[in-house]
């Protein structure tokens, strides 16, 4: 079977922080590729030919954002040595040896086939920052198409612990960050199976107990946050960590 979990985490995900436990990313650490490149992908590959419209969305004025956003991200990964990854036209080939096609018109289509990561497209509408567009293959018991063009307070609903305190504090986060001068932050949860695809709507009871520490998975997300320097956008990305109990226990005693 192709292999869809990591064995380790390159951060300590079970270190709690106050939230929104928000740190300084490097450049270099955003686009991360793998020991689970391969299998991850072929995941991603067959949701987004199978359940497009579940996983990805995008506001048509919030195309030229995500056309940057794929020139980001490919100057990112074309730029580092020995990553797996060349580009010969308009085709790159990616580490898995997929040779994906650069389709301007599909701009998030075409991160979901490059990239590990999920990215979400959000812009001030108002007094918050909207969901303007997403690729999000790895859904952590949400559903991109009750999120879409939601403000930040309705993306985190039914989030128990995003207070008003909280909600305000991730909106000064968002209006803050500089271009150049990205932010990271992570969270943890055990869930019962691997799937990387776990939509749940607001309204259907959480799969795992609060705070459940039984589960035989631990799946972390890498959160990173920037601004995009021309069109001015908020990404955030998402990388998914999942760890069998075993792997975990062989660093950590929970």
């Amino acid at each position: 079977m192709t292999k869809i979990l990591q064995t380790a985490i390159p951060f300590n995900a079970l270190e709690e922080k106050r939230l929104p436990g928000i740190a300084p990313l490097d450049m270099a650490d955003w686009i991360i590729v793998d020991e689970a490149y391969a299998g991850q992908m072929a995941r991603r590959e067959a949701l987004l030919a199978t359940q497009r419209d579940d996983v990805l969305a995008l506001d048509p004025l919030s195309m030229a954002a995500a056309q940057e956003l794929l020139n980001l991200v490919l100057d990112q990964v074309l730029s580092r040595e020995n990553n797996g990854f060349r580009r010969e036209g308009d085709v790159v080939t990616c580490p898995d040896g997929r040779q994906v096609p650069i389709l301007k018109d599909d701009p998030l289509g075409t991160l979901g086939r490059i990239a590990q990561e999920d990215f979400c497209l959000l812009d001030k509408r108002g007094d918050e920052h909207v969901l303007m567009g997403a690729v999000l293959c790895f859904p952590a018991s949400w559903k991109l198409s009750e999120k879409y063009l939601q403000p930040l307070v309705g993306i985190h609903i039914p989030v128990a612990d995003y207070t008003q305190d909280i909600a305000k504090r991730v909106q000064r986060l968002f209006d803050g960050v500089r271009v150049g001068r990205p932010l990271w932050r992570y969270n943890a949860l055990w869930y019962q199976d691997p799937e990387l695809h776990q939509p749940r709507s607001a309204e259907e009871p959480r799969r795992i107990g609060a705070g459940s520490q039984s589960g035989p998975y631990l799946r972390s997300e890498k959160q990173s946050v920037l601004r995009l320097p021309e069109t001015g956008y908020v990404v955030f990305s998402i990388h998914t960590f999942v760890v069998a109990r075993e792997d975990v226990l062989r660093d950590k005693t929970l």
